[in-house]
Formats: C-alpha cells, structure tokens, sequence
C-alpha cells in the first residue's frame, strides 16, 4: 500500500496537481490497488477528518478577516502606524512591518495581509527611494507574521490535529509573533540608518489621537477575540462569531466603506476559502491514516529521531524537516502532515504541546518566504513587478533575522509560555 501511495504522491507533485488532488488521489489509489481494504473507508476518512468542534472557528475566522480587509481596516491602521513610528528612521518601512503584524492580527491569512498593506504601501516606498529589492524583501518577509499571531487559521488546524488549547496557542502566538516582528524592525532600523533613507515628519499628539480614534475599531478585534477567550466569556468559536460580527458592523455602519453588494461577494469567497481548507483537511487525513495504519510514521519517526536523545538536537532536527516542507508546501498541508509524526515523540521528550505549536508554525511561517518556492515571494512578485532572482538579495537578511528569532522561539520555551502561564495556562 505505501509504495503505491508513495509513486501516486510523486507523479501528481511532478505534474502539479493541485496539494489536495494529489493528498485524497493518492490515497484512494492506494487502498484501491495496495491493500484489500474497502475503498469507502475513503468516504470515512474525508468526513471524520473534519468532524472537530474546534474547526467550527475557522469558518468565523475567515469570514471576519475578509470582512475586515474590505471594511477598510487596513488604510486605518496603516495611517495609524505611520503616525506611531513614521517619524523614526527607516519609519515609512517600520510602518509598513507593524501594519503587517496588526492586519495579520485581524485576518489570519499571509498572502492577504501582504496584498493589503503592501498594494498600499508600495507605491510610497518607491516614491521615498527605497530600493526595490529591499520592498521586496520587506513585504515578503512582512506577511508571514500573519502565520504567527492569532487568530492564525494554522494554529487552529494544529489544534485540531494534536488536541492542544486553541486559546493557549493563541495567547502563545502574541509573543513568538512579536519577536519575528521585532527582530525585522530592528534590521530595518539599521539598513535606513546605513542608507539614510527618508522618514515621515513626525505627528503631532493631536494627529496621533486623530489616527488613533479612526482606528480604534479595527485595533478592538484582537481586543475582542483574546479578551473573550481568557475572561471566559466565550470560547474560541465563539469569540470567532462576534469577531466577524463585529467586522461587518464596523465596515457597514461605522466606516461605510463596505456595501450590501461586498456583504454579499465576503460571504461567497468566505465560503468558498473555508470550502478550500476544508478539502484539503479531509484530504490529508486520508494520508495521515494511511502513514498511521501501515506504521510508516513510526517507522519514519525512528530512522528520522529514534536515536535521539537530546531536546535540543531533536529540535533542530525538526527545524530543519519544517523549513524543507515550508519552502514547498502551504502551511496547513504541512502541519497535516508534521504535526502526527513529530507531536507523540515531542510529548514523549515532555515538551509542552503549545510550544510545539508555535515552533512549528514559526517555522511555517518563515517557509511562505523561502525561495524557490514560497507563496509570499509569488504574490510580492504580482504587486512589485519584479521576479524572484531581483527581489532574492532584499529577501535574505529578512530571513537572516527571522531565523534568529526561530532560534529565539525553540530554545527559550520559558518565554513562549509566560503569557499562557500567566493567564492560567
């Protein structure tokens, strides 16, 4: 059965099949000709995959960060930004990282954090003189955080597979999501400085608390998410729900940029992101039952980490097997796919399950900008006009001071599990 399973997966990789084709055909075919077990386990598999409270949150989730990119959120806290650190050196860039690490807050999603912000920024950017390979790099690199801080629909999916508090992961990500944020502001700081590239003036208070009040509802969502979370008001789902009630509120009602028409398209391509997820999720199930039954896992497991004894060379290990599956694959088909082969061994080692969490998806996140293959760069490409061998100079020390932070987030688990610790966790 694993043979076949293996040469399906290859062939449809090599031809492009789309990751979720090539997850539920693979499978299929290899209980088909592979084994003598009934077909229909398939059906099984595609619907208990999904079968999970905790993914009633992702539809919420995805609505809300759609409702909010077309509500005008983003232009409010990019102005906002820019009036908070536009003044500093190097601030019209540090504007656009902080606005990526906000908006990734509200919307969960890397490509469409990088299209809001960067689509408005870019143009500025050049205009100021940066050079392109840096805002090439800067805007690629900028998304990612968006894989990090909650609500993060990859960390959801983690939850989902491993079992682990979707709230404890949640609060655990404004730390780690934090540090990637810091350490590209502080490379950035430094490169302007270099090139004594130009700054904003600096606001006054009154023009502060003018962008401060415009964007006062768009900062309350995470205010509203977490805060319902861990006063134990509502659970996460819930907290999902309100959130995307509150977005259509705010964009219909308090910002009037959204109209009944937009409602309408939000909710079809809300419904047809979460479709996507879904699919792909029952998909990769398939595989993961397949791994589990035939113990290639185990198996892969012990000749990848059984002579390991050493937490921290078995990290390493698992950096490195992340950042390969990041470079090529989408966040989420890789966490279906990691997250059952390293998680038992990683509880096994006594690593907490939500510092795993955030390793994993840091380095997930770092992958969506790794050439050759990241999404990020793709979408940077379609906004900046440049290919991937002229933004590839820009993207390197990005990634340079992201890979410190990972290194920050795997080997000081104290400082990942403070705040969940601090609020009960």
């Amino acid at each position: 059965m694993v043979p076949v399973l293996l040469i399906c997966l290859l062939v449809l990789f090599v031809i492009s099949a789309p990751i979720t084709v090539a997850l539920g055909l693979s499978g299929f075919t290899a209980l088909l000709f592979g084994s003598n077990m009934d077909p229909m386990i398939v059906i099984q598999r595609l619907v208990g995959g999904i079968d999970s409270f905790s993914l009633m949150a992702l539809p919420f989730f995805i609505l809300s960060a759609n409702l909010m990119a077309t509500g005008g959120l983003s232009k409010r806290l990019l102005d906002w930004c820019r009036a908070l650190v536009g003044h500093v050196c190097g601030g019209i860039a540090m504007a656009t990282e902080l606005a990526s690490m906000f908006f990734g807050a509200l919307s969960g999603s890397s490509p469409a954090t990088i299209i809001a912000i960067g689509k408005l920024m870019y143009p500025d950017l050049v205009e100021r003189k940066y050079p392109k390979k840096f805002i090439g790099g800067l805007l690629a690199s900028s998304g990612s955080v968006a894989l990090i801080i909650p609500p993060s629909i990859t960390i959801i999916i983690y939850c989902t597979v491993t079992g682990a508090s979707v709230g404890k992961c949640f609060i655990a990500g404004i730390t780690a999501g934090v540090l990637f944020g810091l350490s590209s502001l502080i490379y950035i700081y430094f490169y302007s400085r270099k090139l004594n590239l130009p700054r904003d003036k600096r606001s006054s208070l009154a023009e502060l608390w003018r962008a401060t009040k415009k964007a006062f509802a768009a900062l309350m969502v995470p205010v509203i998410i977490l805060g319902g979370i861990y006063s134990g008001i509502c659970t996460p789902t819930d907290a999902a729900a309100v959130s995307a009630v509150y977005a259509m509120i705010v964009g219909l009602f308090i910002y009037k940029e959204m109209t009944l028409k937009d409602l309408w398209k939000v909710l079809v391509d809300s419904a047809v992101g979460t479709a996507q997820v879904l699919v792909l999720m029952s998909s990769a199930t398939i595989l993961g039952w397949i791994l589990t039954v035939s113990n290639l896992s185990t198996t892969l497991t012990n000749v990848l980490l059984g002579d390991v004894t050493s937490k921290v060379l078995f990290l390493l290990i698992v950096n490195i097997i992340l950042l390969i599956f990041g470079m090529f694959m989408d966040g989420s088909a890789s966490i279906l796919i990691v997250a059952p082969l390293v998680f038992p061994m990683a509880t096994a080692m006594g690593i907490n399950p939500v510092h795993l969490c955030l390793i994993m998806i840091s380095n997930l996140a770092i992958g969506m900008y790794t050439p050759p293959f990241g999404m990020n760069l793709f979408v940077t490409s379609g906004i900046t006009k440049q290919d991937m061998v002229e933004m590839l100079p820009g993207v390197w020390p990005f990634l340079a001071v992201n890979l410190a932070s990972l290194l920050v987030i795997t080997y000081c688990p104290d400082l990942i599990m403070f705040l969940p610790n601090l609020a009960g966790g």
